[in-house]
């Protein structure tokens, strides 16, 4: 009965206490001239929206990295070297994506210190190219896979296909950057990366002629290419597009990983 009292006594010495502080800073607050009054509130609000902005940003950050290509290009085969250092050579054409959340295995030592990289490696076939537009909103980066190999008979299809990429919305609006990965080059019969792109230049620019005279009713794609009177080239894109080389079944992927942590950060 007497430690109730005495919690009681406590209780009301807080809420003296409290009324007190409460007094004190409404008088603090009547005695500041309105305008400055307005100026720190508006101060703090303005603060506490960048607060929450920067860290509504750092969360929405993303770490997908989207392989897409042809069929047969060697997309599959550099998602398992990606992952975990083997080629998967019996590995059959994908027909749904590869998705996986991982450090890249050459970074299996500092995997405590490094952000895991969201890998999708995206079907090459026509009839199922579509699922591409379900990660390019959220990707950080596109690695577009080209075989050096047997390239030519390629091209055409393969630089329509990048050129669907490049004038993709999410692509455009968001700068996602795209990495031209000419996979194969172990091989002596192998293009190299200078002559392919150059060819993937030559085509695309012939494909954005074409295509910028189809009505604009029957136009895919939500962006233009190029600057008009001028020969496309890379440089011109509104998001950064490098050129590289790697051999999947060699392991020889160090170019594609230097891009991949050059746009997913620890």
């Amino acid at each position: 009965m007497e430690g109730t009292e005495q919690w009681k006594v406590q209780a009301e010495q807080v809420k003296v206490q409290m009324e007190q502080w409460l007094q004190l800073g409404l008088e603090f607050v009547h005695q500041i001239p309105p305008i400055q009054l307005y100026v720190g509130v508006g101060v703090l609000l303005l603060t506490t929206l960048l607060l929450l902005l920067t860290r509504l940003f750092k969360r929405r950050k993303s770490n997908t990295i989207v392989l897409g290509g042809l069929s047969g290009s060697g997309k599959t085969v550099l998602f398992y070297q990606l992952r975990d250092g083997s080629s998967h050579q019996g590995t059959v054409t994908s027909m749904e994506p590869n998705e996986g959340t991982f450090v890249l295995h050459s970074e299996i030592s500092k995997k405590d210190k490094l952000k895991p990289v969201h890998l999708v490696d995206v079907p090459g076939h026509s009839r199922l190219r579509a699922k591409l537009d379900e990660f390019l909103p959220q990707a950080a980066g596109v690695v577009f896979v080209v075989d050096a190999l047997d390239f030519l008979p390629n091209c055409r299809a393969a630089s329509e296909y990048l050129y669907d990429i490049l004038t993709n919305a999410s692509v455009v609006k968001k700068k996602i950057p795209v990495l031209i990965l000419c996979n194969k080059t172990d091989k002596v019969t192998a293009h190299t990366k200078e002559f392919i792109n150059r060819q993937m230049e030559k085509e695309i620019d012939k494909l954005r002629v074409s295509r910028s005279a189809i009505s604009a009713a029957d136009i895919a794609n939500d962006f233009t290419l190029g600057v008009p009177g001028k020969a496309f080239s890379f440089s011109q894109c509104h998001n950064k597009v490098a050129v590289g080389e790697a051999s999947g079944l060699m392991g020889q992927v160090t170019e594609v990983e230097q891009f991949i942590r050059e746009n997913v950060k620890p």
